[in-house]
């Protein structure tokens, strides 16, 4: 079997290298390295003959490109050769790419040998002078997304290779960080430490696999900027004895309305196009979540973990033309899709179940509409719109004669009908009924102010006629 020994040259000089890496190094074996840009290289070829890999950085556009295409090369030198030295900068276990993907795809294949050395992160870390190593965070700088970062660990990003992956790195950590968060840029090889604004990150020049980024946690009575982490924490101490008594008292269903009512403000927030008192509003929205999943928590029954873990699965399974081998071009296909794997995830078996299935504590009017949409996609509809407004009309008529009859029983039954077969327009009119009463409602709220404050009467002393003059007036504003 073939054998290639991984060196790990350590993060500084040559008198960091380890006597088992320097003997390994000098018992004549074909030696090839990721890198010459390492000190420890350079020193080393005054003795011994070592190919580098650099050239590869230059040839291939990506990252992932060069490390595939320097992977099948070392495994072609290793048959050719029969065994031969691999060498990487600091530790072989930590950031070097081509070891894992030696390790994952040629084990068992290729006898590999590592002879490790200290690594960048942990001399990276000793130069960030953060000492509490119970909340530090290791991130690769190619993997990085906005959601990767904890502000209340320590984040260090490993090999920001250049200027354009520190200015993707920046972009990122300003969807979490204020613009003026400080970041320690700690350069491994020299061991500087430079602390900057987040926003200059892209006006530094000198980028390069010794670079890491240090990202210092938040001191929580510091905080401008929070995660669903202290979210969680802050309801918790809000329910604990020391906390809140209001709060303490609460249980699922004492809050029930809260959670409908934050849902409706959510829906006022983008209604009114208001950015601000959206995020204010979903905040809200949040928080009654994860109030709830603490009161499951205390109950044994459930806690936020499981919400987040329940709803993730839920996406990956209702979304197979996004995750799996479905095939969706448009909404409309991929509205199939999502409604195809949710009957099969809830085990429906009969129609009827489906329509059973639409949560009763939903308002009346989207109720209906669901309950409506779900009948027609088995046919149960009118072929066009024109069969829905002959509808209103019949129940029209109908609530009018026992409106005569005055039979409230009767009339009470017909005007939820009537409502039924006014839901069903908006549906083939694409309305959301809810949405449109509500529009109605504010509407109806502005006229009725219009009419107060432009007149010198108090409302109670005004006429139905001077009234109604002032409301028609007021569509014109």
């Amino acid at each position: 079997m073939n054998t290639i020994q991984i060196i790990g040259l350590g993060a500084g000089s040559s008198d960091d290298l380890t006597i088992k890496a320097h003997k390994a190094l000098h018992e004549g074996m074909p030696t090839f390295a990721r890198t010459e840009r390492h000190p420890v290289i350079k020193k080393l070829k005054e003795e011994i003959h070592i190919e580098c890999f650099d050239e590869f950085f230059e040839k291939y556009e990506s990252f992932d490109e060069v490390y595939e295409k320097i992977t099948d090369n070392i495994i072609e030198l290793a048959e050719r050769y029969g065994k031969i030295n691999y060498c990487t900068a600091g530790s072989p276990l930590y950031g070097d790419i081509v070891t894992k993907k030696l390790i994952d795809e040629y084990k068992g294949k290729i006898n590999i040998i590592i002879i490790d050395g200290m690594s960048f992160l942990d001399k990276g870390l000793k130069l960030s002078g953060f000492s509490d190593y119970k909340s530090v965070k290791i991130l690769d700088c190619l993997e990085a997304d906005e959601f990767s970062f904890d502000v209340n660990s320590l984040n260090v990003v490993t090999q920001v290779y250049d200027l354009e992956m520190a200015s993707q790195l920046k972009l990122k950590l300003m969807e979490t960080y204020d613009d003026d968060s400080h970041v320690l840029l700690v350069d491994v090889l020299e061991e500087s430490v430079k602390k900057i604004p987040l926003f200059m990150l892209d006006q530094e020049k000198k980028y390069g696999f010794s670079t890491y980024f240090c990202i210092l946690p938040i001191e929580i009575n510091e905080n401008t900027v929070y995660n669903v982490t202290n979210l969680c924490r802050i309801v918790k101490l809000l329910r604990s004895p020391d906390g809140c008594p209001w709060d303490r008292k609460q249980t699922h269903e004492s809050i029930r309305q809260h959670v409908i009512e934050e849902a409706y403000e959510v829906v006022d927030a983008i209604d009114n196009d208001d950015v601000d008192n959206l995020v204010e509003e979903l905040g809200d929205l949040l928080f009654q979540v994860v109030f709830h999943a603490e009161l499951g928590s205390e109950e044994g029954y459930f806690n936020f973990s499981h919400v987040v873990t329940n709803v993730c699965k839920k996406m990956y399974l209702r979304h197979p033309h996004v995750f799996g081998n479905v095939k969706a071009d448009n909404a409309d296909e991929a509205l199939e899709s999502w409604e195809a794997s949710k009957q099969k995830e809830k085990n429906l078996m009969s129609y009827t179940d489906n329509l059973k299935n639409v949560p009763k504590a939903l308002s009346p009017l989207s109720r209906s509409y669901k309950i409506q949409k779900r009948a027609a996609e088995v046919g149960f509809d009118w072929p066009d719109k024109e069969g829905a407004l002959l509808k209103i009309k019949e129940e029209l008529y109908e609530f009018m004669e026992e409106c005569e009859k005055n039979d409230t029983v009767k009339m009470e039954e017909e005007f939820g009908d009537l409502l039924f077969a006014l839901v069903n327009l908006s549906r083939f009119m694409k309305i959301n009924p809810d949405v449109a009463l509500n529009r109605t409602i504010n509407k109806f709220i502005s006229r009725f102010e219009y009419i107060e404050t432009h007149s010198d009467k108090d409302m109670k002393q005004m006429t139905l006629e001077e009234m109604d003059e002032l409301w028609e007036e007021s569509k014109f504003q």
